[in-house]
């Protein structure tokens, strides 16, 4: 994998060379080639709540004691194509901190795809990104049914974005299936591309890079139609890089990060199932020891979902089971965690400009690491968010 970097250069270069020079864009024209979306979201956690010590600090910040109404996100997308080969995505969010419930302005996404063939199926994207690696991390988190990711696949690339470099390709008839799934309230991850093979530096979003590796990732992706019109996509990708722990340790050390994942989606069309699961190696917290060191992780979930309309009102009921044993390398301490959750849901939308979504949450969440005692909280609570899409 460490020959991936020259090979996409390479093959840059090459379709490059054999393209025509895209036009020059209108500067005269500018605010018609860019559009404007976004969305918001608002959270209620403490209905029903049976342990107030029972906390996700790796996904939702306003779970647990002295907490209330959060505003989890609120976003604002600038997007479009400058030129017939230049697309640009610029998305900034009042977003939760990672060590607090405390919001704050960041740069989520900024990146820019360069298309290598008229028909746009290779393209580079340059810049602040998803990283191509799993469905539920590439999925928004505008339409997704869980309120939180899954922790088993979010702990490999936390807010799932880094600055990188991919080359993606997609067969023409593949783009406009990607786009029929992303647009039909069908849940889909959107275009990352069929087959995707790229670099990044490793210590994920707005992050300052600490070493002089760039983790590798590869992913392959194929959205299958059956004749009935069902639509299955399957997945699998691959990453693997060093991730230095100076912050946890204050000893400058790089630990192997390498994980291999499987993913298999049964859209909803009315009855859905989405199956991910990860297998690798991290840093991670032994307390035998008291140090962080490289360890195997595992992990994954199950989830069932359905598309119900009536009237004018669309429904999407969901349970899920999620599960994960192993490190989380972005928490102070690479602390060590042993998870199992259900989560019991559904999402109203009676306006497509406004959903509400209510889940019930069993968990049992054991965590240690060298710079806090081990817990080990079980807790049920009831969640409820209201989604403003603008």
């Amino acid at each position: 994998m460490k020959k991936f970097l020259p090979l996409l250069f390479l093959f840059s270069g090459i379709a490059a060379a054999q393209t025509a020079p895209a036009k020059a864009p209108d500067a005269s024209k500018w605010f018609e080639k860019l559009q404007i979306k976004g969305y918001a979201q608002v959270r209620y956690n403490r209905l029903g709540e049976t342990n107030r010590d029972l906390k996700c600090s790796s996904c939702d910040k306003s779970v647990g004691d002295k907490q209330n109404l959060f505003l989890r996100r609120a976003r604002l997308t600038f997007f479009g194509d400058v030129t017939d080969r230049v697309f640009v995505y610029i998305q900034p969010d009042y977003a939760s901190d990672a060590n607090s419930n405390q919001n704050y302005f960041q740069i989520r996404d900024a990146y820019f795809d360069y298309s290598l063939s008229s028909g746009r199926e290779w393209r580079v994207r340059t810049g602040i990104s998803k990283v191509p690696f799993g469905f539920e991390n590439l999925q928004s988190s505008s339409i997704r049914a869980a309120l939180d990711r899954n922790e088993a696949l979010n702990s490999a690339v936390s807010n799932e974005r880094d600055t990188g470099i991919f080359l993606m390709f997609t067969p023409t008839e593949l783009r406009k299936r990607y786009k029929e799934l992303s647009g039909y309230n069908l849940k889909g991850s959107g275009d990352y591309g069929m087959f995707a093979i790229g670099v990044y530096n490793g210590q994920t979003l707005n992050k300052p890079e600490k070493n002089n590796d760039l983790h590798r990732v590869v992913r392959f992706s194929y959205p299958f139609q059956l004749q009935s019109g069902q639509y299955i996509e399957a997945s699998l990708q691959a990453y693997e890089g060093k991730y230095n722990t100076y912050e946890a340790t204050e000893v400058d050390v790089n630990h192997y990060d390498q994980r291999s994942a499987a993913s298999l989606i049964y859209y909803p069309q009315p009855f859905g199932f989405q199956l991910e699961y990860n297998v690798g190696q991290g840093p991670e917290y032994d307390p035998d020891l008291n140090t962080i060191r490289t360890q195997d992780l595992r992990g994954g979930y199950a989830q069932l979902n359905y598309n119900l309309t009536y009237e004018n009102h669309r429904f999407f009921p969901f349970v899920r089971y999620q599960e994960y044993q192993g490190g989380r390398k972005l928490d102070v301490g690479s602390p060590s965690y042993d998870i199992r959750e259900w989560e019991f849901g559904t999402e109203w939308q009676p306006d497509p400009a406004f959903e509400l979504t209510v889940a019930y949450n069993i968990s049992d969440r054991e965590i240690q690491s060298d710079v806090a005692n081990k817990t080990d909280e079980t807790g049920s609570l009831v969640r409820l968010q209201a989604q403003f899409n603008y």
